[in-house]
């Protein structure tokens, strides 16, 4: 019985440790993708800018 009870806290030992590393992935991944929605808003609105005709460029 003790083994059993060693056994079964050792893998939530591990089970932690890894629930911990996957939190730390996953919120550094929503950092990352954080950036690139930012970058992605940024350059279309370049393009929007880009694309739209100016009084300055009509004859």
């Amino acid at each position: 019985m003790e083994h059993r009870i060693i056994e079964l806290e050792t893998r939530l030992a591990f089970q932690e440790i890894a629930l911990e590393e996957l939190n730390a992935a996953l919120i550094s991944q929503q950092a990352q993708l954080d950036a690139v929605e930012k970058e992605c808003t940024r350059l279309a609105h370049l393009l929007s800018e880009t694309l739209t005709p100016r009084d300055t460029d009509r004859p």
